[in-house]
């Protein structure tokens, strides 16, 4: 999946009002030394950070204006992300053993997830952080002169994977940086984050793209149907990473949507038969074979699907959009299970094995146990 890299303030879509008043404290020379982007998952908060940086750049530059301001390869624009070993890192990761994987997925995937970067640095079996090793390159480069003369920007990307000790390490220099320093911290959960750190944050709240924005988006980027683009759009609730991924066939999806429907048959025979525990075992076992970020996007498609299935039996089959593609499933029928009485567990089972399994524990555990709740849930009758 790739979509067209824009970055610059003038070339990014929606969040109009955000934009132009981040221009305006550029301008304005009103820019605070730490802020934090905060917006969910395909908001755009990282385009937004990037084109602010670029502005920031261009504004204290004798020779650049913003429109030749690269902000992939400026040598006073320092990104950090999520890191891990890999097959050609073997040890000690920092973000700037990545720059040229990084840059590729800028350029292919601005408003991509953190299992998409995972993937194209090739760790999705393993949890990327950002550490102490990785403070201390930040610090190592920012001891060095600007090579414009001017500001020095640092992007860090998913703010929340950085850990304790990498947090401590950069506390101090995000509090008193050196002059004409900024800090740009990105984040989908900035309550992850270490209170001492976003406590020396400026927040930028991004809220999620209009369906409207995504529509046009969409259009633009892709050549599609205003009539597609429309249905996408409802699908990706805000979400322009969701949305590109949705133009395409998605083979993912096709595997997330089997996995859901013998998910929910064995869950739904186990009254009828004791040999259908043994089928949720057995699936429970495939499962969690697979990497820790593909169970993680299995689990959010699954709450996307029940929330589907609450909608559609509250009769908002409007609002209800090709909910799965495995053939000889009723999902009427379905829906018909999922209902005020019982919605509220199956979320928050769903939500805690998330979060068990972002903790590493045993997935084959997590799925069982959350399998043995869906049986009960699923029979519980409405009211």
């Amino acid at each position: 999946m790739v979509y067209l890299c824009r970055m610059s303030f003038e070339n990014l879509f929606g969040h109009d009002k955000l934009r132009k008043q981040l221009q305006q404290d550029v301008a304005e020379n009103r820019v605070p030394h730490a802020q934090l982007f905060v917006g969910n998952e395909g908001s755009g908060a990282l385009p937004l950070a990037i084109a602010y940086a670029q502005s920031l750049i261009a504004s204290s530059s004798k020779s650049s204006s913003e429109s030749v301001v690269d902000p992939m390869a400026h040598p006073d624009i320092h990104f950090v992300y999520p890191v891990a070993i890999n097959d050609k890192v073997k040890k000690h990761p920092v973000s700037r053993l990545f720059l040229d994987d990084w840059r590729s997925f800028m350029k292919a995937q601005p408003y991509g997830n953190l299992f998409d970067w995972y993937q194209q640095i090739n760790i999705e079996n393993k949890q990327g952080q950002i550490g102490v090793d990785e403070a201390q390159d930040i610090i190592k480069s920012l001891g060095l002169k600007s090579y414009e003369g001017g500001y020095k920007v640092v992007v860090v990307w998913m703010a929340e994977k950085m850990n304790a000790a990498a947090s401590n390490k950069l506390l101090k220099l995000i509090e008193e940086p050196p002059p004409e320093t900024v800090f740009l911290l990105v984040a989908e959960d900035d309550g992850q984050i270490l209170e001492t750190i976003r406590s020396r944050c400026q927040y930028v709240q991004v809220p999620p793209l209009t369906q409207k924005d995504i529509v046009s988006a969409l259009i633009d980027q892709f050549e599609i149907e205003q009539r597609v683009a429309e249905r996408i759009a409802v699908q990706a609730h805000g979400n322009f990473n969701k949305a590109a991924d949705l133009v395409y066939s998605d083979s993912e999806e096709q595997l997330f949507d089997s996995w859901f429907v013998q998910w929910v048959r064995s869950a739904f025979m186990v009254k009828q038969k004791k040999s259908a525990v043994n089928d949720l075992m057995l699936w429970s076992l495939e499962v969690s074979k697979s990497g820790r970020e593909t169970q993680k996007r299995f689990i959010q498609h699954c709450l996307h699907v029940f929330r589907q299935a609450l909608l559609y039996n509250y009769g908002m089959t409007a609002l209800v959009f090709d909910p799965l593609s495995v053939e000889q499933f009723n999902f009427e029928k379905f829906a018909g299970y999922i209902h005020e009485g019982n919605i509220l567990q199956i979320r928050a089972a769903l939500e805690e094995a998330y979060l068990h399994i972002s903790r590493n524990g045993n997935p084959k555990l997590v799925w069982t146990d959350l399998s043995l709740d869906l049986t009960r849930f699923i029979h519980k009758t409405a009211g």
